[in-house]
């Protein structure tokens, strides 16, 4: 092992990361489990004003590809690391900690308060679904500003889990006079979650979409539906994730009985990104037998990330081209483009 001063380049590093203890480290987290298992160069430093000592114990810590590891040191000898400076040392992944994941404890009630009052529930089961977000483009692509959010209601999330989720999408129709709301979808669904393994996911439930409408123009469509979510580790913090999903349709559908000439039975969702970095998903759904159907792409990027006084939120741009953006509108293609923020991607 080697002891060096702390550099400016170092010293950003820690800058970085939360005070913790005199003698603490840091670690730059390796692209997988495999790549850990060839060594990951940890640093002590020492932010104190004493020489400190420690032993080169585990660490749990996660790859960029969300894996958890556990990193144990090549060598065993403790370490004296002197104030101001840090020590390199040489970690491995021997463990794999999907065979034996650690056990953990129920997380407590969070407990919010703001000009209402107090309010409090278990948040760590709440969690975004689909973007949260506002864009705007010109002429009759108008306003689309969308909500969206899951809670898993039954399971712990490393296992099979039951959620609730719930979108809607408003469509402002700004160059009318007054700006009114042209219509909404509502989107609530029920769902299971199967985590297979540490990357893929298997679901299954129902969804019910409705424009809200009355006798004469409600669009209802109920399906049961089969998706899974699969990530690929790219290298460098990208990450690739592939989404396939299936459904059928069952019982009424309001005005809206030939909807599976128009929305078809499949999609299928690629989305290429890097944590606080750019991030492109586009989802195709579709009939082969009518060629109708429909393509949406989601392009974000973090504020923050040009600098650093700017608002956590993205630079958000969508495009939707095809068939039933709208439920209201499903006979009519269009093809829309806009430009806005988002507070999840």
């Amino acid at each position: 092992m080697r002891i060096f001063p702390i550099t400016a380049g170092a010293a950003m590093l820690a800058f970085a990361s939360p005070a913790a203890a005199q003698l603490r480290p840091l670690v730059e987290p390796p692209a997988s489990a495999e790549a850990a298992k060839a060594g990951v160069d940890v640093y002590l430093v020492n932010d104190g004003t004493e020489p400190a000592t420690r032993a080169p114990a585990p660490i749990e810590t996660r790859a960029a590809d969300g894996s958890r590891l556990t990193l144990t040191a090549i060598v065993s000898d403790p370490v004296t690391v002197q104030p101001g400076a840090f020590a390199k040392i040489r970690y491995r992944q021997v463990v794999e900690t999907a065979m034996a994941p650690p056990a953990t404890a129920v997380p407590p009630e969070t407990v919010v308060a703001d000009s209402s009052g107090p309010s409090s529930g278990f948040l760590d089961r709440l969690r975004p679904h689909e973007p949260i977000y506002g864009v705007f483009g010109t002429g009759d692509a108008g306003g689309k500003l969308q909500l969206s959010f899951a809670f898993r209601a039954l399971g712990r999330k490393d296992g099979p889990n039951l959620n609730f989720a719930y979108t809607q999408t408003m469509f402002w129709a700004l160059d009318k006079p007054s700006g009114p709301f042209r219509t909404t979808n509502y989107s609530p669904e029920l769902f299971v979650d199967v985590p297979l393994d540490r990357t893929t996911l298997l679901g299954f439930g129902y969804r019910h979409d409705s424009n809200g409408g009355g006798v004469t123009d409600s669009v209802d469509i109920n399906r049961a539906f089969v998706r899974a979510s699969k990530r690929f580790a790219l290298g460098d913090g990208w990450n690739l994730d592939l989404t396939p999903q299936a459904w059928f349709y069952f019982g009424e559908h309001g005005v809206a009985d030939d909807i599976s000439r128009y929305w078809g039975y499949t999609s299928f969702t690629a989305a290429i990104g890097r944590q606080d970095s750019v991030k492109l998903a586009i989802t195709g759904r579709g009939n082969p037998g009518t060629g109708k159907g429909a393509a949406e792409a989601f392009l974000s990027y973090p504020l923050s990330a040009i600098w650093d006084g700017l608002p956590h939120v993205y630079l958000f741009g969508e495009a939707f081209t095809g068939y039933g953006e709208a439920l209201s509108d499903y006979k009519r293609s269009a093809t829309h483009a806009r430009l806005g923020i988002a507070f999840t991607r």
